[in-house]
């Protein structure tokens, strides 16, 4: 048990989650008029510079320059002086049909049921730390990311730029419950005539405060807004970003562990993507059900099998039933077979790009399917 566990996330304007957000904006409109195509798109920026590359086989045109320029602008660099410009950037396509090799494990036929996109193992976790069943140092770093963007959006703070990261420390009881917030940073790209003593009370004001409850905090608490004392040259000009560089991010903030396979730009065939949701569902509603106050569900696949190849279970001795009689509940009441987890979810529509910012899971703001706990009812039976 950690006494002190940091969370951090980053804001849709960072060089990585740009990144994210253009990939999965490209799959979002790929499958909106081909739900079959196939899917894994990679994206990287740099100084004036997108760069799209990765293999996709399907049978609708999609306008790709078009979609980056549209994604830059929406994230708010629509400006030269923001080093990062939609109007004015290059962007540069290197795509390809995904491999015929690949096709044959995975497409499903009269005599093969569709397989794995690739081999690989997945986690889902769940905790009852909060009500949405996630990691209180992640939840509350990822909701200080996503005001520090409306803020900027809303033009509350108007000298706010679009790059931003943000950190949040909590401190627990000697029981594993929550004591308290021990640190929270922010630091957030501004322009460059601002004073780092206003950025630092406006910050307070209409960032944190809005966002963090006055329990949670204390007089202890330390708070740091941009240490350094300057964050003018942000964005793809200050850092070049990469699709999928922010894996801990999109998840459980490092809570739990990750299978290293990214989410953004792939299409739900590939369980990198669909087999981490369908085991946070699983997870969630283990929780949620009362057989444990936290969970740690692993799962692994061989590239064009159905059948996952290994369910492990970690409850931390939590568990009211032991973590082997939840394997055996998991594989009676959870399909976790690539057709099932796309069926059951309805994963072959455009729902991807709205979650390639501020976190994948725990997110109440979104109707998200694998955040349903529609299990919790069949599994409280087994707390008798």
């Amino acid at each position: 048990m950690y006494r002190f566990f940091t969370s951090e996330s980053v804001t849709e304007g960072h060089p990585d989650k740009i990144c994210d957000q253009i990939s999965d904006a490209i799959l979002d409109a790929i499958l909106e008029k081909d739900p079959n195509a196939r899917v894994a798109c990679e994206t990287l920026v740099t100084t004036g510079l997108v760069l799209v590359a990765g293999e996709i086989t399907t049978e609708m045109y999609a306008d790709i320059q078009k979609i980056v320029r549209d994604t830059v602008k929406e994230i708010g660099y629509d400006r030269g002086k923001y080093g990062f410009d939609s109007e004015n950037l290059a962007v540069m396509v290197s795509i390809n049909n995904q491999s015929t090799d690949i096709a044959l494990g995975v497409d499903e036929t009269n005599s093969h049921e569709q397989g794995a996109g690739d081999q690989g193992m997945m986690f889902g976790y769940a905790t009852s730390e909060t009500d949405c069943y996630m990691p209180i140092s992640h939840l509350y770093a990822s909701l200080l990311a996503k005001r520090l963007s409306e803020v900027r959006k809303l033009r509350i703070v108007d000298y706010l730029r679009p790059d931003g990261k943000t950190q949040v420390t909590a401190e627990f009881n000697d029981d594993g419950t929550f004591k308290r917030f021990d640190k929270i940073l922010i630091s957030s790209q501004h322009s460059p005539k601002v004073s780092q003593e206003t950025i630092r009370k406006d910050i307070i004001k209409h960032v944190i405060e809005p966002i963090i409850p006055s329990n949670m905090i204390d007089c202890h608490t330390e708070i740091l807004v941009n240490p350094t004392g300057r964050f003018v040259i942000g964005g793809p000009a200050g850092d070049s970003g990469l699709t999928g560089r922010k894996i801990i991010v999109d998840t459980y903030g490092g809570k739990a562990h990750h299978g290293g396979g990214a989410f953004s730009g792939k299409d739900p065939s590939k369980v990198d993507r669909s087999a981490a949701y369908a085991l946070r569902y699983v997870a969630k509603n283990i929780v949620a059900s009362g057989l444990a106050k936290e969970i740690e569900v692993q799962v692994s696949y061989a590239i064009g099998i159905s059948k996952p190849t290994s369910i492990g279970v970690n409850t931390f001795g939590t568990g009211i039933i032991s973590d082997d009689q939840l394997v055996e509940i998991i594989k009676k009441h959870f399909d976790l077979r690539p057709r099932a987890i796309i069926d059951a979810f309805q994963l072959k529509r455009p729902i991807y790009k709205q979650v390639a910012a501020y976190g994948h899971f725990g997110r109440d703001d979104l109707d998200l399917p694998w955040e349903k706990l529609d299990k919790v009812e069949l599994l409280s039976q087994y707390k008798k």
